[in-house]
């Protein structure tokens, strides 16, 4: 085989540098090559089985823990949401009522957002909580939306063991 003139112009040619080397070093440096990128993407594939059995394993512990939890039936459990939910019923609606009809002159405390303008496109809109004093029985947004926040945990908790 001639080497031809013109390929030895450029010391980097690839024809060069193959008819220097011997085809076994090709064939040794390219099997390696490849040996090592096959070796490579079995670890990656082995990681990836290894990182989906151990998410499973979890799965299988969550499922087996909340089995648990379900199962889990103590009296104390449904006395203590029961207290809770009377407790914060009383506190926060029916005490002051309460105070609003037996001593009126105590002014019952409110809030609500204010949004105020921006100027023109310089500035954006603004939202600010103003306090208002009020005197007297007093139902505010806040008592109706935590009281059937209550009301719907407790029933919801109610629905869901009688399943």
């Amino acid at each position: 085989m001639a080497i031809h003139p013109s390929s030895l112009s450029h010391p980097l040619s690839l024809y060069a540098l193959m008819l220097a080397l011997p085809p076994e070093l090709l064939t040794l440096f390219s099997s390696s090559f490849f040996a090592g990128v096959m070796k490579a993407w079995s670890r990656n594939i082995d990681a990836r089985r290894e990182a989906n059995q151990l998410a499973l394993q979890a799965m299988q512990m969550r499922n087996d823990y909340a089995t648990a939890a379900r199962a889990f039936d103590a009296p104390g459990v449904q006395w203590t949401r029961r207290t809770i939910a009377l407790m914060s019923a009383f506190s926060i609606i029916v005490v002051p009522k309460i105070v609003a009809i037996f001593w009126p002159e105590v002014p019952i405390h409110i809030s609500h957002s204010e949004v105020s303008e921006g100027f023109l496109f310089f500035t954006s809109a603004t939202e600010h909580l103003r306090w208002v004093a009020l005197k007297g029985l007093v139902i505010t947004p806040l008592d109706t939306h935590i009281l059937s926040a209550i009301i719907g945990l407790y029933f919801g908790g109610s629905i869901m063991e009688n399943r």
